[in-house]
């Protein structure tokens, strides 16, 4: 476990349009506290529509890190993440400002919270250049026959998670879920995350969508994509509004493809968070006050 110094002192955690950014921001301007971003694809700038990153206003009015900092060419993984998150959590403690990690990214908050398995092999450029040339079905085949784990605890629909955990199978002749740390559940509540009926979820996914065209997703994609690098290719919603650009599709064919998709990731979110004993659910409506009286409590 880490130092109190790179802990947060909250973690907001939750589905993708959960409202998880509102709740931040308004935790944050009681508490003077300052907003640690736990998502994959916000840390990247030249996307802010597409990866529903806060507006200027609100990044203006509570300290953000790891918001738009990043070329859109580079790789992020969870190694580097918990390296540079703890690090600005860190100099959030130092400012005086309690840091509090939001995002949707269950491996980010994961690193953050408990670091990642040691022991685990660096990446092999070769292998992963094979890896890459099979189809995602016969990679996730490829990993449940050598970890058959991995279909619980890995997203197998992410084909960058499948090749990792694939090729730490064959580097070291043992299952990728063998390096995972013991079970958590003695560790202490260290947030919440954020339960929506689905009903409503996903309404508010397709509303959220529906704006990204209004507010010109498009020119946001088509001056992003000559800059893109692999990480950032994973993003949903890139592919649906290239197609577009591309005439290869419509605009509410791309809007139907972005809504599918993000309520796929939503609910694979919440079954993340549902196994994370560190996390408690909470109602939209009770968000803001378990997170003040767990706040109040810690600094006693």
């Amino acid at each position: 476990m880490h130092s109190e110094a790179t802990a947060p002192a909250l973690v907001i955690g939750g589905p993708t349009a959960s409202g998880k950014s509102a709740l931040a921001l308004a935790v944050a301007r009681e508490v003077g506290g300052e907003i640690i971003n736990a998502d994959a694809f916000q840390i990247y700038q030249g996307l802010p529509l597409l990866t529903a990153q806060p507006t200027a206003r609100e990044l203006a009015s509570v300290p953000h890190q790891l918001v738009g900092e990043f070329a859109l060419s580079e790789n992020f993984d969870a190694a580097r993440y918990l390296k540079v998150a703890r690090e600005r959590i860190a100099a959030s403690w130092e400012a005086g400002r309690p840091p509090i990690l939001v995002g949707g990214t269950g491996l980010y908050i994961r690193a953050a919270l408990y670091g990642l398995a040691s022991g685990l092999p660096g990446p092999d450029a070769d292998l992963r250049v094979t890896l890459e040339s099979f189809s995602l079905l016969e990679l996730q085949r490829k990993l449940t026959t050598l970890d058959p784990q991995a279909a619980h605890l890995i997203d197998l629909k992410n084909p960058r998670r499948v090749v990792r955990a694939l090729e730490v199978c064959i580097l070291t002749g043992r299952p990728f879920t063998s390096f995972r740390e013991p079970t958590r559940a003695t560790h202490s509540i260290a947030g919440m995350w954020l339960s929506a009926p689905r009903e409503v979820l996903h309404r508010k996914i397709e509303v959220r969508a529906r704006r990204l065209f209004e507010a010109g997703v498009e020119n946001e994609v088509r001056e992003a994509l000559p800059k893109i690098g692999k990480s950032v290719q994973q993003a949903i919603g890139l592919v649906a509004v290239q197609e577009v650009l591309e005439g290869r599709a419509s605009r509410e064919e791309a809007l139907e493809s972005i809504v599918f998709a993000t309520r796929q990731y939503a609910r694979r979110q919440e079954t993340w968070f549902r196994k994370e004993p560190c996390l408690l659910p909470q109602a939209p409506e009770d968000a803001l006050t378990f997170c003040l009286k767990l706040l109040s409590e810690r600094s006693r």
